[in-house]
């Protein structure tokens, strides 16, 4: 079974960066497409970015938009976020995403994707 790993978070202070990791390891499959999303304590889970697979287009929230940037290997398996600038409202569970379908729902909804990565901290102190 496909399984998603995330690395790289961890305690930074406000305006600092952080990179985060997310590799695809077991049984393949085709990837269409992976994802980043987080969840904050008390919140919904919220769209952070995504990328296409082969056509590497690339999706980011209004929130991030010019601080953070997703990026793959291939040849990994891996998608990347580099997160700048950080801020106290970054904290959150950071998990990557992926689908194998095609499919009509948008890549910032979470009902997009069937395989999920169990999180990693990321806490911007103040």
């Amino acid at each position: 079974q496909a399984q998603l790993v995330e690395s790289g978070g961890g305690l930074v202070q406000a305006g600092g960066s952080l990179r985060l990791s997310c590799a695809a390891s077991g049984r393949t499959f085709g990837t269409v497409a992976r994802a980043w999303f987080r969840q904050a304590p008390g919140k919904d889970r919220e769209f952070v970015a995504a990328i296409t697979w082969t056509g590497g287009r690339i999706y980011y929230a209004d929130s991030v938009k010019g601080r953070f940037a997703i990026s793959k290997d291939n040849a990994k398996n891996t998608i990347y976020l580099q997160m700048n600038s950080l801020k106290p409202e970054d904290t959150a569970v950071y998990s990557c995403a992926a689908t194998s379908r095609g499919d009509r729902i948008g890549y910032e909804n979470g009902a997009r994707y069937e395989f999920w990565g169990q999180g990693t901290q990321v806490t911007v102190a103040s």
